[in-house]
């Protein structure tokens, strides 16, 4: 991706997050993404798109943290979900995490995104910790991360 796709990949952002299954508590940070915030995290890191056409259907950020590649705004378009569009997401930061010689892939998802969270597993994620966003008594995220063989598969 390039930091002119910010815009683009700012909209299906927002427009991924705020078609949400279960509503969060508190709202997402996402639904704020513009292309002001996106292109930061573009030049400091990295990520994908998914694109069917000329139509964007799937985004990812990633950017190295805490010895690994760690994915946020993981986003697919609300038409298109249930198509192995993140998953291939989810590949092609596995490649950019080899490329970089990075061991693991690492995210947080919500928890009440319980549909979030079984895709990550069967993509090899295993949670590895529990947190509240600040303000909350209980947890409303998680950490997991999918450690990466030693050569790429292929």
């Amino acid at each position: 991706m390039q930091p002119a796709d910010a815009e683009p990949v700012a909209a299906l952002i927002r427009a991924a997050f705020a078609s949400q299954a279960v509503a969060t508590d508190p709202p997402p940070s996402a639904l704020g993404e513009t292309a002001a915030s996106v292109a930061p995290a573009l030049a400091s890191g990295g990520g994908a798109v998914a694109a069917a056409g000329e139509v964007l259907v799937g985004a990812v950020l990633w950017y190295p943290k805490d010895g690994g590649l760690y994915l946020g705004r993981l986003s697919v378009a609300p038409g298109w979900r249930g198509r192995g569009v993140a998953r291939a997401l989810v590949a092609a930061a596995a490649a950019a995490a080899y490329a970089q010689g990075q061991p693991r892939l690492h995210l947080s998802p919500r928890l009440a995104l319980a549909d979030n969270r079984r895709l990550f597993a069967a993509c090899g994620f295993t949670e590895t910790a529990r947190h509240a966003h600040p303000g909350y008594d209980h947890p409303t995220f998680i950490d997991m991360e999918k450690r990466l063989p030693v050569q790429p598969p292929g």
